[in-house]
Parts: C-alpha cells; structure tokens; sequence
C-alpha cells in the first residue's frame, strides 16, 4: 500500500504511457473537444487538461506527455512523473499497445510496484486481432491484481468499461512482485531507513535512488533529516557494490517478472503474411518508397488542399465576394457616414483599419488556409505516419546536425513556427535546440504564410518550383554548416511506432476544433494588434520613414517600394507579409520574377516577432540575437543572388 492515501477531492484521472499509444485519442473520448492546453508550471511542456463525468461524478483529467519508465530521460518524463507525484491522482490510467504488450508491461510493473492506483488499458487490440494475437485479459488482471480493460480506442471500443473501472476502482487491490533475491536484500536495506511521508512506496523509492534519480535523491533527503546521511552512506555502497550491472540488473529483473506475468497470457493463432497496412508502414520507411509517398502526402495534403482549395477557392470566396463586395464596402460607408474624426476612420476602416485590414487578413485570407492546413496535418497526424516520417528523414537529419526526432518541431513549424519553437524544448541536447530553432526561423514558413504563397505562386508556372527549391537548398546548406560549426554532443535516436491506420473523424475534428479554437484565443488579437501599430506608424509618420530605410535594400533586390510594407507586415506577424503580397500582386504591382524573389525573401526574412520573444526565453538573448541578425542578413543576401539569377537565365520572364 502507498505510504500516503490517495485524496478524494478534487478527483483526478491521469493518463499515462508511451507516446503514440492512444493517450490523447482516450482524452478526446473522455472530455470532448473543450479542454485547455498550457505548459506545465516552470517548463515548456505543454499538459491538455479537460473533465468528464463518470457514473454521475465529476472528474478532472490530465493527459500527460509520453513517458518510457519512472526514471525520466527527456523534460517530457520528468514532467509526466512530476505530475503522478504531485497532482494527487484518485486513479492512473495507464494505456499501451497490445501489440508492443511485453515491451510496455514493465512500466506498468514500476506503476503498481510504486503503489499508484493504476487500471491498465490494452489499446489497439484490433490490430493486435488482426495478426492473429490473442490476450487473455482476464488472467492479466488476476496476475497483476488491477482493473485491466480491452479497447480499441480509435473505434469507441472498450470506452464504456474503462469509466466502469474508474467508477469501481478499488486502491487497496494490488498484487506485490519478488525481483532476485539478492536485489531484493538491498531494496530492504534502503527502504528499512525510509520512514518520511512519501506519494510513492518505498519500494520504488529505493529502486530509484539506487538508479540514481536526482529529483527523487533530493526528496528523500529532505524528507529524511535525521537519516539522510546513513540513506546517502547505504546508497552509495550498494550503487559501489554494484557498479558494473546495477540498470541493467533492474531492467532484466523486471523483463524476467514481466514474461511470467504474460506465461499463458498472450497466445497466436495461426495466420496470413503481413497485413496490407504492415507493407504499407514499411514501404513508408524505405527511402525508395517511402520518398514518392512523402511527396504524394506533400502534394495531396498541403500544395492541393491547403494551397488549391484554402488558399484558392475559400480565400477567393471569403476575400473576393465576402469581404470585396459586402462587408468592407457596408463597414468603410458606416464610417463615412459617422466617423467625423480622420484618426478614428482611420484605426476602424482606414487603409489599415482593423475592420479592412486587420479582420479582413485574419478572417478571409489567413483563416482559411489554417483551417484548411490544421484539418490536413489532424488526418496525418491520426494514422500514424509522423514517427514513420522521423524515421524516413533520420539519415538525412543526422547530417544537419539534428537526428528524426527533429521532425516533429519543424514539421509543427508549418502550423506554427512559434509553437514549433517551444517544442524544440523536446529536442535531447542544447545543439539540437539550437540548430532547429535557426531553421525555424529561417526556411519553415507557417501555415498560414505557406498557404498564401502557394496560392500566389501555383499561378505563375515554375515560381513556385524556383521557391520550394530555393529554400530546400538553403535550408539544406545551413543545417549541414550547422552540423560543422555548432558545437555539442549528438544523442541516439529512437522513437515509438504506432500501428498504420485509417484516420478517425470524430478524431479529426476535435483536434481541428481545438487548434482553430488556439487560433481565435492566441493568434486572431495579434492581426488586431499589429492594424493598431501600423495604424500608429502611418498617423505618425514612423511607416513612411520605415518604407523609406527599407527602400534601398528593396531597389537591391528588384522590387518596387511598396514591398517594404509586407516586410514590415511580416515582422509582426509571417502571414501578414505574404498578405501583404497578396495584395500586391492582385493589383498587379509584381512581375513573376519579382513575385517569386519576393516570396522567398520575405520566406526567409526575419520571424514574426512572437516567435523571436519565444525565441529570446527559450535560447536565451545572445543567441536570439544572433538569430536574428544572420537570418535577416541571409534571406536579403540569397534575394540578391536569386534576382541576379534569374535575370540572367531569363527562367520566369
């Protein structure tokens, strides 16, 4: 039993295991699409929190980020594992897959063996059925003594019977596990000292001090004044003792009770080959398959969908009808008709008013194409091919100094390359968060930028192949000096991977909903805010005098001046400078050659000034700085080069 009861009030249900294993799919289910999502408190992790009710009482529940073992790695465990210490759960959900059940058991192990109250979730059992797979569930929870359930999350089975065993959780049921007797004479000689008010038995306390956990040393010391220095004498001689096999003693331990506890458990019936989801999971890895299908998804998901249809025929729709022939001439004769003041017609409907500029970009050009863009990155998300795509890229990564699990950031990057740039926080070591952070700022455009300039340039043949191969090339040459001149250790990579399979809509949409609902919360004030200050510089006079600073390196790169204002736009916010060229290009202003050195300068040009202050608290100043001035340095000096290229070759004229 634990050695501090688990409190009623409030109740909390925690959700816990490996990433990719149904976690967060569990939560939507529980909770619905109403949830608020925030960092964790002195970390960058983000931690999704909604409630439920469950047999007529309310819970709050928490989805906490993907975690391996009770002794943390990544900032993502250490937060997950402070939560299970601190949140004072009535119950831990811990979910796995059924088909990765013997790799995944011995977590559950250290969750019972740490006396939390934990019911056990078998998640994707239709795939483990489908190969022929059979668990005796039944006989797991007599072995295990804790509630055990069978789902298939992503299909709503298996939903009914876990609230079910949370209503009828009983925490005094738990069955207690023997490792080698010799390890088990040295957990007694640590646990015999432990005597403070702990949230977890000292069972596990002393497995970790013995794996050398930091946190958990410093809580047992503090909780233990009068023996803190006979535990730090005992731990310190057996971990001496010990020294050559100690993890890995613990870790075959733990493997060893994990195969008896499924002797009898797990059986296979007889069947076919390799499902057709299996070869298509491999053929997503392979580089020769695996690099046409990428660029099918690349086509399909973001150039056709988020490009043709947002950025097309939605903008065309809410830009050229909603707003061009409705709603912007009722709101600019409104104001005509009762704004005697110039300054007060000028914030509210002037040329860059926050009704016909600020809402007009933010509604009719931006939204679409996130909206479009979050539905598209939702359905590729829920089958499963990020991590495949982690481990496609991995070989590549590795030579820009970055390993497959840098994928998630910057792929993130295209929805939000602020948000991209806290979770780079996930990234294993300084130099990895350094180097994928300047490539945030400097060659991953945002959605909403991305979708206006694939629909600006899918208009002008070759301008959008001379952008995309533009920026693959600095993109790739930056990261591979990066990998030269950066320095820092490179850690080892590996990554779960979650079976293939058919996107869920309720899944979908309430993973859009909840992205557009951040987009409205966070995003949709900054346009508001950035109309305001240009607003304040054209009264004033400040954006004349910036266009006019800007208009040399304009003249520079071939552009006219009018260009300087999406520069300036796109400070306060990437999409409003490729609005901004938008605007120009539909009243004709650019030339395909100028339209297209436009796009890739402005692509590379300095991040929105959000993500620079993320940039400035994550990686801290001097580096931020330094960011910043060689991006803005960059993205002019291949503008330069580019137009000069272009008007030699004669390629777009």
């Amino acid at each position: 039993m634990a050695d501090k009861l688990i409190s009623q009030d409030p109740r909390k249900i925690i959700l816990v295991g490996n990433p990719n294993v149904g976690k967060s799919v569990l939560f939507n289910s529980l909770t619905g699409a109403y949830t608020t999502v925030s960092n964790y408190p002195g970390t960058s992790v983000e931690v999704s929190r909604g409630h439920c009710d469950v047999d007529g009482e309310r819970y709050e529940v928490l989805d906490t980020p993907g975690m391996y073992a009770l002794l943390p790695i990544t900032e993502e465990e250490r937060v997950a594992r402070t939560i299970l210490l601190e949140e004072d759960p009535l119950v831990v959900v811990h979910v796995l897959a059924a088909r990765n059940i013997e790799r995944m058991l011995p977590m559950t192990l250290q969750l019972i063996e740490a006396g939390l109250p934990v019911i056990l979730v078998v998640n994707i059992l239709d795939e483990a059925e489908s190969v022929g797979m059979v668990i005796d569930l039944p006989l797991l929870q007599e072995k295990l003594g804790i509630p055990v359930v069978g789902a298939a999350l992503g299909r709503r089975r298996g939903l009914a019977e876990i609230c079910a065993a949370i209503a009828a959780f009983d925490p005094l049921h738990r069955a207690h596990f023997a490792y080698a007797a010799d390890l088990e004479r040295d957990i007694a000689r640590i646990t015999s000292l432990l005597h403070g008010d702990y949230r977890l038995d000292r069972r596990a306390l002393a497995l970790l001090l013995l794996q050398k956990d930091d946190e958990i040393h410093q809580r047992v010391l503090s909780a233990e004044a009068e023996r803190r220095e006979a535990i730090e004498a005992e731990v310190k001689a057996i971990v001496f003792e010990r020294r050559v096999d100690l993890h890995l003693r613990i870790s075959l331990e733990r493997k060893r009770v994990c195969k008896g506890l499924l002797d009898g458990v797990i059986s296979q019936r007889q069947g076919g080959g390799p499902t057709f989801s299996e070869r298509l999971s491999g053929w997503t890895m392979n580089p020769w398959s695996g690099v046409p299908l990428l660029l099918a998804v690349l086509y399909f998901g973001l150039y056709q969908f988020v490009g043709g249809f947002g950025a097309g025929t939605i903008v065309d729709l809410f830009e050229g009808h909603l707003f061009e022939e409705i709603i912007n001439p009722w709101v600019i004769g409104l104001g005509e008709r009762y704004l005697s003041w110039n300054w007060l017609y000028e914030l509210l409907v002037g040329e860059y008013g926050i009704f016909t500029l600020g809402v007009r970009y933010a509604v009719a050009i931006v939204l679409p194409i996130v909206g479009t863009f979050f539905i598209a990155f939702s359905v590729i998300e829920d089958t499963g091919y990020f991590p495949r795509l982690a481990m496609l890229v991995d070989r590549l990564f590795k030579r820009i100094g970055l390993n497959g699990r840098a994928v998630i950031p910057l792929v993130l990057g295209f929805g939000c390359d602020t948000m991209a740039t806290i979770v780079t926080r996930t990234l294993e070591t300084v130099r990895e968060r350094i180097i994928a952070t300047m490539l945030l700022a400097l060659a991953i455009p945002c959605s909403a930028q991305l979708g206006v300039i694939l629909g600006l340039l899918s208009e002008v043949p070759g301008s959008l192949l001379v952008w995309a191969l533009t920026l693959a090339a600095v993109f790739l040459f930056i990261g591979f000096l990066s990998a030269h001149l950066v320095p820092g250790e490179r850690p080892m990579f590996y990554m779960e991977i979650p079976p293939l399979r058919m996107p869920q809509p309720r899944n979908v949409l309430v993973k859009t909903l909840t992205r557009m609902q951040w987009y409205f919360l966070e995003i949709f004030p900054l346009f508001i805010l950035a109309s305001v200050l240009l607003w304040a510089g054209k009264m004033t006079g400040a954006l004349d005098w910036l266009v006019r600073v800007m208009s040399p390196a304009m003249l520079a790169l071939g552009l006219p001046t009018e260009v300087s204002a999406a520069f300036i736009f796109g400070f306060f916010r990437r999409d409003f400078g490729a609005a901004g060229l938008y605007d120009l290009q539909t009243a004709g202003l650019l030339t395909p050659v100028q339209l297209t050195v436009a796009a890739v300068t402005l692509t590379l040009f300095v991040p929105c000034v959000a993500q620079f202050l993320v940039m400035f608290k994550e990686r801290g100043g001097k580096v931020a700085c330094s960011i910043f001035v060689f991006v803005t340095l960059l993205a002019f000096s291949v503008g330069w080069g580019l137009n000069q290229l272009l008007f030699l070759t004669g390629v777009l004229s």
